[in-house]
Protein backbone atom coordinates (compact mmCIF):
# COMPACT_ATOMS: atom_id res chain seq x y z
CA UNK A 1 0.00 0.00 0.00
CA UNK A 2 1.21 3.52 -0.69
CA UNK A 3 1.32 6.18 2.23
CA UNK A 4 -2.10 7.77 0.81
CA UNK A 5 -3.82 4.47 1.29
CA UNK A 6 -2.61 3.15 4.28
CA UNK A 7 -3.37 6.75 5.56
CA UNK A 8 -7.19 6.75 4.49
CA UNK A 9 -7.22 2.96 5.49
CA UNK A 10 -6.50 3.60 9.37
CA UNK A 11 -8.13 7.19 9.12
CA UNK A 12 -11.67 5.00 7.92
CA UNK A 13 -11.10 3.44 11.10
CA UNK A 14 -11.13 5.99 14.05
CA UNK A 15 -9.81 9.95 14.60
CA UNK A 16 -5.92 10.22 14.27
CA UNK A 17 -3.96 12.03 16.33
CA UNK A 18 -0.70 14.43 14.86
CA UNK A 19 1.82 15.67 17.32
CA UNK A 20 2.31 18.78 19.05
CA UNK A 21 4.80 22.28 19.03
CA UNK A 22 8.73 22.15 18.44
CA UNK A 23 8.94 25.68 19.23
CA UNK A 24 7.62 25.80 22.36
CA UNK A 25 8.68 22.50 23.56
CA UNK A 26 12.49 23.53 22.13
CA UNK A 27 12.49 26.40 24.38
CA UNK A 28 11.86 24.50 27.53
CA UNK A 29 15.44 23.12 26.64
CA UNK A 30 16.94 26.71 27.51
CA UNK A 31 19.74 26.17 25.19
CA UNK A 32 22.81 28.89 24.88
CA UNK A 33 23.80 29.95 21.31
CA UNK A 34 26.51 27.20 21.78
CA UNK A 35 24.40 24.92 21.91
CA UNK A 36 22.24 25.97 18.43
CA UNK A 37 26.00 26.77 16.75
CA UNK A 38 27.38 23.21 17.65
CA UNK A 39 31.15 23.00 15.59
CA UNK A 40 29.65 24.51 12.37
CA UNK A 41 31.92 27.74 12.60
CA UNK A 42 28.93 30.12 11.08
CA UNK A 43 28.87 33.43 10.96
CA UNK A 44 25.82 34.61 12.28
CA UNK A 45 24.39 33.87 15.77
CA UNK A 46 22.23 30.79 16.03
CA UNK A 47 20.29 31.25 19.10
CA UNK A 48 16.27 30.43 17.83
CA UNK A 49 17.06 28.59 14.75
CA UNK A 50 15.34 25.68 16.18
CA UNK A 51 15.94 23.49 12.57
CA UNK A 52 19.40 23.28 12.77
CA UNK A 53 18.94 21.18 15.72
CA UNK A 54 19.29 18.33 13.57
CA UNK A 55 22.94 18.54 12.62
CA UNK A 56 24.14 20.16 15.72
CA UNK A 57 21.91 18.73 19.03
CA UNK A 58 19.48 16.23 17.38
CA UNK A 59 19.11 14.62 20.81
CA UNK A 60 16.75 17.50 21.24
CA UNK A 61 14.21 16.80 18.57
CA UNK A 62 14.35 13.34 18.62
CA UNK A 63 13.60 13.45 22.51
CA UNK A 64 10.36 15.52 21.88
CA UNK A 65 9.44 13.92 18.92
CA UNK A 66 9.43 10.51 21.15
CA UNK A 67 7.19 11.90 23.56
CA UNK A 68 4.80 12.66 20.99
CA UNK A 69 4.94 9.18 19.91
CA UNK A 70 4.64 8.14 23.67
CA UNK A 71 1.61 10.11 24.33
CA UNK A 72 -0.08 8.64 21.33
CA UNK A 73 0.54 10.50 18.18
CA UNK A 74 -0.12 8.77 14.67
CA UNK A 75 1.82 11.37 12.89
CA UNK A 76 5.04 13.07 13.47
CA UNK A 77 6.31 15.74 11.90
CA UNK A 78 9.80 17.02 10.82
CA UNK A 79 11.32 20.15 12.70
CA UNK A 80 11.74 21.66 9.53
CA UNK A 81 9.32 25.19 9.33
CA UNK A 82 12.24 27.32 8.95
CA UNK A 83 14.83 25.15 6.78
CA UNK A 84 13.94 26.52 3.49
CA UNK A 85 17.14 29.36 2.12
CA UNK A 86 14.88 32.56 2.66
CA UNK A 87 14.65 31.60 6.54
CA UNK A 88 17.80 30.44 6.87
CA UNK A 89 19.42 33.39 5.46
CA UNK A 90 18.87 35.31 8.68
CA UNK A 91 21.32 32.66 10.32
CA UNK A 92 23.65 32.69 7.35
CA UNK A 93 22.85 28.46 7.13
CA UNK A 94 21.47 28.44 3.67
CA UNK A 95 23.98 25.75 2.32
CA UNK A 96 22.41 23.54 5.50
CA UNK A 97 19.15 23.24 3.71
CA UNK A 98 19.67 20.30 2.25
CA UNK A 99 21.54 18.33 5.30
CA UNK A 100 18.58 19.84 7.95
CA UNK A 101 15.93 18.60 6.21
CA UNK A 102 17.67 15.06 5.31
CA UNK A 103 18.46 14.66 9.04
CA UNK A 104 14.84 15.61 10.13
CA UNK A 105 13.37 13.28 8.11
CA UNK A 106 15.87 10.57 8.94
CA UNK A 107 14.81 11.11 12.83
CA UNK A 108 11.57 11.14 12.46
CA UNK A 109 11.14 8.46 10.35
CA UNK A 110 13.26 6.31 13.02
CA UNK A 111 11.45 6.61 15.13
CA UNK A 112 7.95 6.13 13.39
CA UNK A 113 9.57 2.97 12.21
CA UNK A 114 10.45 1.92 15.95
CA UNK A 115 7.19 2.69 17.15
CA UNK A 116 5.60 0.76 14.51
CA UNK A 117 7.47 -2.25 15.45
CA UNK A 118 6.55 -2.14 18.76
CA UNK A 119 2.58 -2.47 18.51
CA UNK A 120 2.17 -2.49 15.22
CA UNK A 121 0.05 0.64 14.26
CA UNK A 122 1.06 2.76 11.85
CA UNK A 123 3.00 5.73 11.92
CA UNK A 124 3.59 8.12 9.34
CA UNK A 125 6.06 11.35 8.83
CA UNK A 126 4.99 14.55 7.49
CA UNK A 127 7.66 17.03 5.73
CA UNK A 128 6.94 20.62 7.56
CA UNK A 129 6.96 23.27 5.22
CA UNK A 130 6.44 26.76 6.78
CA UNK A 131 5.47 29.76 4.85
CA UNK A 132 8.80 31.58 5.05
CA UNK A 133 8.97 35.21 6.50
CA UNK A 134 8.38 36.58 2.51
CA UNK A 135 4.72 37.03 0.93
CA UNK A 136 3.90 36.80 -2.84
CA UNK A 137 0.01 38.31 -2.39
CA UNK A 138 1.05 41.63 -0.54
CA UNK A 139 3.97 44.28 -0.86
CA UNK A 140 6.12 45.22 2.32
CA UNK A 141 6.63 48.90 1.33
CA UNK A 142 3.38 50.73 1.97
CA UNK A 143 4.20 53.65 -0.82
CA UNK A 144 4.71 50.94 -3.40
CA UNK A 145 1.81 48.03 -3.24
CA UNK A 146 3.09 46.74 -6.53
CA UNK A 147 6.57 45.61 -5.44
CA UNK A 148 7.55 42.40 -4.04
CA UNK A 149 10.27 40.96 -2.62
CA UNK A 150 10.02 38.01 -4.68
CA UNK A 151 8.17 36.42 -7.58
CA UNK A 152 6.47 32.70 -7.78
CA UNK A 153 8.91 31.07 -9.52
CA UNK A 154 11.60 31.61 -6.92
CA UNK A 155 9.55 30.58 -4.10
CA UNK A 156 8.87 27.61 -5.91
CA UNK A 157 12.17 26.56 -6.34
CA UNK A 158 12.90 28.07 -2.53
CA UNK A 159 10.48 25.20 -1.60
CA UNK A 160 11.27 21.89 -4.04
CA UNK A 161 14.72 22.51 -2.79
CA UNK A 162 13.58 21.32 0.85
CA UNK A 163 10.88 19.03 -0.66
CA UNK A 164 13.55 16.87 -2.42
CA UNK A 165 15.23 17.10 0.74
CA UNK A 166 12.42 15.74 2.69
CA UNK A 167 12.06 13.28 0.27
CA UNK A 168 15.18 11.57 -0.12
CA UNK A 169 15.79 7.81 -0.25
CA UNK A 170 12.24 7.08 -1.00
CA UNK A 171 9.15 5.68 0.83
CA UNK A 172 9.76 4.41 4.12
CA UNK A 173 13.13 6.40 4.16
CA UNK A 174 12.09 9.81 3.38
CA UNK A 175 8.72 11.79 4.66
CA UNK A 176 5.24 10.10 4.02
CA UNK A 177 3.32 13.38 3.03
CA UNK A 178 4.49 17.20 2.55
CA UNK A 179 2.68 19.33 5.03
CA UNK A 180 2.21 23.18 3.97
CA UNK A 181 1.39 24.86 6.76
CA UNK A 182 0.55 27.82 8.70
CA UNK A 183 -0.96 29.19 5.08
CA UNK A 184 -1.14 32.90 6.00
CA UNK A 185 -1.23 33.70 2.02
CA UNK A 186 -2.69 31.18 -0.24
CA UNK A 187 -0.20 32.22 -3.44
CA UNK A 188 2.74 31.08 -1.44
CA UNK A 189 0.91 27.64 -0.19
CA UNK A 190 -0.26 27.43 -4.26
CA UNK A 191 4.25 27.70 -5.13
CA UNK A 192 4.61 24.91 -2.18
CA UNK A 193 1.91 22.43 -4.20
CA UNK A 194 3.54 23.17 -7.28
CA UNK A 195 7.00 22.31 -6.08
CA UNK A 196 5.40 19.23 -4.16
CA UNK A 197 3.94 18.07 -7.28
CA UNK A 198 6.95 18.24 -9.83
CA UNK A 199 8.89 16.67 -7.47
CA UNK A 200 6.27 13.77 -7.23
CA UNK A 201 6.41 14.14 -10.79
CA UNK A 202 10.41 13.79 -11.46
CA UNK A 203 10.04 10.78 -8.64
CA UNK A 204 7.58 8.70 -10.37
CA UNK A 205 5.51 8.59 -7.28
CA UNK A 206 2.26 10.13 -5.40
CA UNK A 207 3.29 13.25 -3.34
CA UNK A 208 0.35 13.20 -0.76
CA UNK A 209 -0.12 16.97 0.29
CA UNK A 210 -1.27 18.40 3.87
CA UNK A 211 -2.77 22.10 3.84
CA UNK A 212 -3.02 23.69 6.72
CA UNK A 213 -4.29 27.39 6.77
CA UNK A 214 -3.97 30.07 9.63
CA UNK A 215 -6.38 32.83 10.58
CA UNK A 216 -5.20 35.91 11.62
CA UNK A 217 -8.39 37.73 12.44
CA UNK A 218 -11.34 36.07 14.51
CA UNK A 219 -13.20 37.34 10.97
CA UNK A 220 -11.92 33.70 9.70
CA UNK A 221 -9.47 34.93 6.61
CA UNK A 222 -5.84 34.73 6.55
CA UNK A 223 -3.64 37.44 5.88
CA UNK A 224 -4.24 37.46 2.01
CA UNK A 225 -8.01 37.89 3.12
CA UNK A 226 -9.18 34.76 1.88
CA UNK A 227 -11.89 33.36 3.78
CA UNK A 228 -11.74 29.42 4.97
CA UNK A 229 -14.17 27.98 2.14
CA UNK A 230 -12.13 30.46 -0.51
CA UNK A 231 -8.83 29.01 0.85
CA UNK A 232 -10.43 25.50 -0.20
CA UNK A 233 -11.92 26.27 -3.56
CA UNK A 234 -7.86 27.77 -4.39
CA UNK A 235 -6.30 24.59 -3.00
CA UNK A 236 -9.05 21.51 -4.63
CA UNK A 237 -6.85 21.01 -7.33
CA UNK A 238 -4.22 19.68 -4.98
CA UNK A 239 -5.97 16.87 -4.07
CA UNK A 240 -4.62 17.24 -0.61
CA UNK A 241 -5.17 14.51 1.61
CA UNK A 242 -5.86 16.75 4.49
CA UNK A 243 -7.64 20.30 4.82
CA UNK A 244 -7.33 22.20 7.72
CA UNK A 245 -6.26 24.61 10.06
CA UNK A 246 -3.35 25.13 12.17
CA UNK A 247 -2.11 27.37 14.60
CA UNK A 248 -4.13 30.57 14.50
CA UNK A 249 -5.98 31.48 18.32
CA UNK A 250 -7.29 28.50 20.58
CA UNK A 251 -9.94 26.03 19.84
CA UNK A 252 -12.56 27.86 20.75
CA UNK A 253 -12.22 30.71 18.40
CA UNK A 254 -11.55 28.28 15.79
CA UNK A 255 -14.77 26.54 16.17
CA UNK A 256 -17.43 28.33 13.34
CA UNK A 257 -14.42 27.60 10.47
CA UNK A 258 -14.08 23.73 12.07
CA UNK A 259 -17.65 23.16 11.16
CA UNK A 260 -17.65 25.18 7.61
CA UNK A 261 -14.70 23.70 6.36
CA UNK A 262 -15.74 19.66 7.54
CA UNK A 263 -19.38 20.57 5.79
CA UNK A 264 -17.20 21.48 2.26
CA UNK A 265 -14.29 19.61 1.97
CA UNK A 266 -13.93 16.22 0.27
CA UNK A 267 -10.99 15.12 1.82
CA UNK A 268 -9.60 14.25 5.33
CA UNK A 269 -10.00 16.99 7.97
CA UNK A 270 -6.74 17.59 10.36
CA UNK A 271 -7.34 20.76 13.33
CA UNK A 272 -4.23 21.42 14.91
CA UNK A 273 -4.51 24.63 17.16
CA UNK A 274 -2.74 26.33 19.71
CA UNK A 275 -3.19 25.56 23.30
CA UNK A 276 -5.45 28.99 23.96
CA UNK A 277 -3.90 32.47 23.40
CA UNK A 278 -0.63 33.43 24.88
CA UNK A 279 -0.31 35.63 28.16
CA UNK A 280 1.15 39.17 28.50
CA UNK A 281 4.61 36.95 29.04
CA UNK A 282 4.03 35.05 25.24
CA UNK A 283 3.39 31.86 27.42
CA UNK A 284 0.92 29.30 27.16
CA UNK A 285 -1.20 28.87 30.13
CA UNK A 286 -4.02 27.04 28.88
CA UNK A 287 -4.24 22.98 30.53
CA UNK A 288 -3.82 20.06 28.62
CA UNK A 289 -7.29 18.53 29.93
CA UNK A 290 -8.94 21.87 28.77
CA UNK A 291 -7.69 21.72 25.01
CA UNK A 292 -8.55 18.23 24.80
CA UNK A 293 -12.03 19.11 26.02
CA UNK A 294 -12.29 21.95 23.00
CA UNK A 295 -11.52 19.78 20.63
CA UNK A 296 -13.02 16.90 21.44
CA UNK A 297 -16.48 18.73 20.58
CA UNK A 298 -15.58 18.66 17.05
CA UNK A 299 -15.39 14.97 17.31
CA UNK A 300 -17.84 14.10 18.98
CA UNK A 301 -19.77 16.51 16.04
CA UNK A 302 -17.88 14.38 13.67
CA UNK A 303 -16.20 17.05 12.25
CA UNK A 304 -12.50 16.18 12.11
CA UNK A 305 -10.44 13.02 11.05
CA UNK A 306 -6.86 14.00 12.38
CA UNK A 307 -6.20 16.24 15.82
CA UNK A 308 -2.96 17.81 17.13
CA UNK A 309 -1.31 20.85 18.57
CA UNK A 310 0.42 23.96 17.73
CA UNK A 311 2.33 26.50 19.56
CA UNK A 312 2.02 26.08 23.54
CA UNK A 313 0.79 22.59 22.83
CA UNK A 314 2.79 19.31 24.96
CA UNK A 315 3.04 15.79 25.03
CA UNK A 316 0.73 16.20 27.98
CA UNK A 317 -1.74 18.20 25.28
CA UNK A 318 -1.74 15.23 22.81
CA UNK A 319 -2.03 12.72 25.28
CA UNK A 320 -4.89 13.93 26.21
CA UNK A 321 -6.30 14.64 23.57
CA UNK A 322 -5.81 10.79 22.32
CA UNK A 323 -7.32 9.70 25.55
CA UNK A 324 -10.26 11.84 24.94
CA UNK A 325 -11.28 10.69 21.69
CA UNK A 326 -10.40 7.24 21.78
CA UNK A 327 -13.43 5.29 20.19
CA UNK A 328 -15.53 8.05 18.84
CA UNK A 329 -15.99 7.72 14.97
CA UNK A 330 -14.15 9.87 12.78
CA UNK A 331 -16.07 12.35 10.42
CA UNK A 332 -17.34 11.01 7.15
CA UNK A 333 -15.37 12.96 4.23
CA UNK A 334 -17.84 15.19 2.68
CA UNK A 335 -19.76 15.05 -0.70
CA UNK A 336 -20.35 18.32 -1.44
CA UNK A 337 -22.64 18.74 -5.17
CA UNK A 338 -20.47 18.99 -8.29
CA UNK A 339 -20.40 22.29 -9.74
CA UNK A 340 -17.30 24.44 -10.55
CA UNK A 341 -15.81 26.32 -7.82
CA UNK A 342 -14.06 29.14 -8.13
CA UNK A 343 -12.16 32.13 -5.40
CA UNK A 344 -11.01 35.53 -5.01
CA UNK A 345 -11.28 36.61 -1.20
CA UNK A 346 -14.83 34.92 -1.24
CA UNK A 347 -16.10 31.70 -2.72
CA UNK A 348 -17.87 31.49 -6.17
CA UNK A 349 -19.97 28.79 -7.01
CA UNK A 350 -20.86 28.79 -10.46
CA UNK A 351 -24.84 28.14 -10.67
CA UNK A 352 -26.27 24.79 -12.84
Amino acid sequence: MTPRERFNAEAAKRILITDGAFGTEIQNWKLDEAAYAGTLGLSHDQKGNNDILAITKPEVPETITREYLEAGSDIVSTNTFSANVISQADYGAEHLVREINVESARIARALATEYEAKDGRPRFVAGAIGPTNKTLSLSPDVNDPGYREIDFDYLKGVYREQIDALLEGGEGVGVDFILIETVFDTLNAKAGIMAAIEAGEDLGRDVPIMMSMTLTDLSGRNLSGHTVEAFWHAVRHAKPITIGLNCSFGAEQLRPHVKTLSAIADTLIMIYPNAGLPNELGEYDEQPETTAGLVGEWAVAKQVNVLGGCCGSTPAHIKAMADGVRGLEPRAVARPEVRTKLAGLEPFTMAA
